[in-house]
């Protein structure tokens, strides 16, 4: 592990920053469990990035759409274009397996929107609109559908689409060749709950769905059957320790890089909790759910030597960083925190060799 490189990205809020610089490009020292400044792109509120499948681009939210960029052979950004996704900006975006579809969602406008990408890695044409329509049960939330996460099946054949604020997650069959999307499905939540983030482990059987008002990680299997998608609920487990501060809330969901580990955080709470994921069976089991040392933190992952920690800490527009002992369940801080305004999103990549 120790030859590999790897570099990180961090997705940033701008507004009302005197920093235009909304992605932060760091080099990961692995044997330190650190971060170096290497690079940053200006961007306005990339809220949320992806990598491709083929690991060759970089999409962001940006406050007009999305952007593409090109990732440089030593981690950095080369910009190739942007476009307009017709409507308010969005918060989350993935591409297909076959990297020839993007999907964004919409928190603002409850809307997907689907893009077709060229092979040289640009956004071309919107190919599909959804608006989500009905009412939600939370005052707050203004009684109407906002679109949080947006992830295809393993298999390639259906859009999960996560809408907290009518607690529920929509799942679309994808039309590949036309873009095109059908609702032939609904897993629906408890109410309130406000489904989140979600994950798919690598072989596709089971899906992970964080709530973020009820602070729990719903568990299903998934199958496909007759060319139509099941989902059967196997298991629900808080993101919380019992002694835990009120009115928290869970933010996303990462995998460790061997799949082995599910990770989440809690503001409010301002912990952050790693899972154990049962190989066989896809059930969790909490390792721990420890403090981050910051506030808010909008999303935290291992990394990929699952010997450290890193959370993205929202309000306090810090990077904390810690040793991890996943045997022991030990969470330590490792250095002093570092300095970065909004962090929401972050990405770990790993260089292509000879670099």
């Amino acid at each position: 592990m120790s030859k590999e490189k790897y570099v990180a990205y961090v997705s940033t809020y701008t507004m009302g920053i005197d920093s235009k610089t909304g992605i932060k490009i760091y080099d990961v020292d692995m044997k330190n469990g650190r971060f170096q400044e290497k690079g940053e792109v200006e961007i306005t509120n990339s809220s949320y990035v992806t990598t491709s499948h083929n690991r060759k681009f970089l999409y962001s939210i940006t406050d007009t759409g999305v952007e593409s960029f090109q990732i440089l052979p030593d981690g950095n950004l080369q910009k190739l274009n942007k476009a307009s996704i017709n409507g308010m900006r969005g918060c989350y975006l993935s591409t297909d397996y076959e990297d020839k579809l993007l999907f964004v969602a919409g928190y603002h406008d409850g809307k997907v929107t689907v893009l077709r990408l060229k092979e040289d890695g640009r956004v071309g044409k919107i190919t599909d609109e959804i608006y989500h329509k009905g009412l939600g049960s939370i005052a707050e939330r203004n009684f109407r559908p906002h679109i949080n996460c947006v992830k295809m099946t393993r298999d390639n054949r259906f859009l999960l689409a996560a809408d907290l604020g009518m607690d529920h997650v929509n799942v679309y069959q994808v039309d590949h060749e036309k873009g095109k999307l059908k609702l032939v499905d609904m897993i629906r939540s408890e109410q309130e709950s406000a489904p989140r983030h979600l994950k798919i482990t690598k072989d596709g059987k089971y899906v992970y769905i964080v709530h973020e008002l009820k602070n729990y990680v719903d568990v299903y299997t998934y199958e496909c059957k007759n060319g139509n998608p099941n989902f059967e609920k196997i298991q629900s487990i808080s993101t919380l320790n019992d002694y835990h501060a009120g009115g928290s809330a869970a933010s996303a969901l990462n995998f460790s890089a061997d799949f082995k580990h599910l990770v989440s955080s809690n503001a409010g709470d301002n912990s952050v909790v790693v899972y154990d994921i049962n190989q066989k069976t896809g059930l969790l089991t909490k390792n721990f759910c420890l403090p981050i040392s910051g506030d808010y933190p909008k999303d935290a992952a291992l990394f990929p030597d699952c010997k450290h920690l890193v959370s993205l800490n929202h309000e306090s527009d810090t990077m904390t960083f810690f040793n991890v002992d996943l045997k022991e369940g030990l969470l330590v801080m490792n250095g002093k925190e570092m300095r970065i305004d909004k962090p929401n999103c972050i990405i770990f990549h790993k260089l292509t060799e000879g670099v």
